[in-house]
């Protein structure tokens, strides 16, 4: 195949790693769907334990938002919606590659953790849910991932259980625990793992606990999950 192309091809997005100078190249971003039983009830879900589905973000530099520590990232408030929510989530970034993982291997697989925010365009998610038509519009849009720095599992060790929040202009929002998780991150790799072959430089955003909201330009979140570092972000 040659190595011309007709345009400049996209640049790799890397996310900054505690304690490293290299980056975490980002490949594809998996997301799981409903994996809170508090928030698959306020989403008018019975939070039975079935299967987890699966979604997917760009991975391109206009789709996920490095979040630097310590540091403010400004995301523009989207088009063609009124009803921009956030959803604070625990990221877990794989570092080999697997297929059919069974769950009691699947911390082999994991790089690394981070905290990020799976932001949402509500109404033109639900009106694609209730006409039966993909996500896409509602969940894949530009800056729709801020994911903050990574902490190897090598420095912080697994991230199995420990409280996850999300404030919105200093008052909390979201607040949780990572064991309430309906599918664990080793069960859900697992489940990921039949699907796709993971390989290194994906991510998985392992869902949103309840109290999902909206939020309007000008207001800033700060998404905290234990033992990581946790990111501000603030919609213009």
């Amino acid at each position: 195949m040659s190595d011309h192309y007709l345009f400049p091809p996209q640049a790799t997005v890397g996310l900054p790693v505690n304690g490293s100078e290299a980056a975490f190249p980002v490949r594809r971003v998996y997301c799981v769907g409903r994996n809170y039983a508090a928030h698959a009830r306020e989403m008018g879900f019975d939070p039975e334990r079935e299967p987890p589905f699966f979604f997917c973000k760009p991975n391109d530099a206009q789709s996920i938002m490095p979040v630097p520590a310590g540091a403010t990232v400004e995301i523009p408030y989207p088009p063609r919606t009124e009803n921009y929510h956030y959803e604070i989530e625990l990221v877990v970034a794989i570092g080999k590659a697997g297929a059919n993982i069974a769950p009691e291997d699947a911390q082999a697989h994991i790089f690394g953790y981070a905290v990020g925010l799976d932001m949402t365009r509500r109404d033109l998610q639900m009106r694609m849910r209730e006409q039966g038509r993909p996500w896409e519009i509602g969940k894949a849009f530009d800056y729709s991932a801020p994911i903050g720095p990574i902490t190897p599992v090598d420095a912080g060790g697994a991230v199995n259980a420990g409280a996850i929040a999300l404030t919105v202009d200093g008052k909390t929002v979201q607040s949780s625990d990572i064991t309430h998780l309906i599918w664990n991150v080793n069960e859900t790799i697992a489940q990921l793992s039949t699907l796709f072959e993971l390989q290194p430089g994906d991510l998985i955003m392992t869902g949103t606990p309840e109290g999902v909201g909206a939020v309007v330009r000008g207001q800033t979140m700060h998404g905290t999950v234990d033992g990581l570092t946790p990111i501000s972000v603030k919609v213009v």
